[in-house]
């Protein structure tokens, strides 16, 4: 019979192998069984009974393991699989901010650096901030673009998440603050059935300082949740949303299982599930996927 709970570790594997001592410290934790590998060396669960008054916190056990460099992630065992992606893009699925490097090609990226650190750690709205970043742009030459985007590079395990959810009938959506110009290319370049973004106004090659149209919000991104998983005939709890930054907690918070991915600080302080030290490989190892299983094409 199986344990109504689980304790996902997933290790960084640039850091080295999981190590048996983290595994065996994180069985006393939960008072777990014997652990399941789900790929050797990076990752495995640990069956256990479901979290009592007294028993160790999710903020205990992230923060015992943390010295291996291991992320601990306790959850339900029924319903782990998604049927709903929702991902936030810079420094989630791609591993940088792109407004802030086009900025730097630019010549403006210390002062457009300064503002997109105080929206992700919450000290200045969303709004705001992207209409101040974007007005530092006007009159550049839009084909600065091309030169970012040759710069891109996608997070380890990106294209397998998109992919295998997708071949599990699940629906994928990348949802960023971020521009459209960019969410585009790496949506296709992933696979995501669907992408939405700030558009960036540009007129006769040469960057505006404006949008072209609504600005794509945190409310925004859950809004967005919330269709996609109506759409899909499923409830919020079914849904996966990943993200790092303030704008990212409606969705985060909204979702049956939202992982904070490398998050900011504040992000981290509301969102008790979190990816710290792994790849996005270890969004599918939350869900109960074997590496074997994982699909790139």
């Amino acid at each position: 019979m199986s344990l109504p709970a689980v304790l996902t570790l997933i290790a960084d594997r640039k850091s080295g192998p999981l190590k048996p001592e983290a595994i065996d410290v994180a069985r006393t934790l939960v008072k777990g069984n014997s652990p399941i590998v789900l790929s050797p060396g990076e990752a495995v669960d640990i069956p256990c009974p479901p979290p009592r008054p007294g028993s160790a916190s999710a903020a205990t056990i992230r923060a015992t393991l943390a010295p291996y460099r291991v992320d601990a992630l306790l959850l339900k065992t029924r319903g782990r699989r998604r049927a709903v992606l929702v991902a936030d893009m810079d420094s989630t699925i791609v591993t940088g901010e792109t407004l802030d490097e086009l900025a730097d090609l630019l010549g403006c990226g210390d002062d457009v650096a300064a503002i997109t650190r105080a929206s992700m750690n919450g000290e200045l709205d969303f709004e705001t901030a992207l209409e101040q970043r974007v007005a530092l742009l006007a009159g550049k030459p839009a084909s600065v673009l091309e030169d970012v985007w040759a710069s891109v590079t996608l997070t380890e395990g990106a294209r397998e998440l998109v992919q295998t959810m997708r071949k599990h009938n699940g629906r994928t959506a990348l949802v960023s603050g971020g521009f459209t110009w960019f969410t585009q290319r790496v949506a296709e370049l992933c696979g995501f059935d669907e992408n939405y973004g700030n558009a960036l106004e540009i007129e006769d090659g040469k960057i505006t300082g404006r949008l072209a149209g609504p600005i794509l919000s945190p409310d925004a991104k859950r809004d967005h949740l919330e269709r996609l998983t109506a759409e899909r005939g499923v409830q919020l709890r079914a849904a996966l949303t990943t993200g790092d930054g303030a704008n990212d907690i409606p969705m985060l918070a909204s979702a049956g299982l939202g992982l904070a991915f490398h998050a900011k600080p504040n992000v981290r302080r509301i969102i008790s599930t979190q990816i710290n030290f792994a790849s996005l490989r270890a969004h599918l190892f939350a869900q109960g996927y074997h590496a074997k299983d994982f699909m790139t094409d």
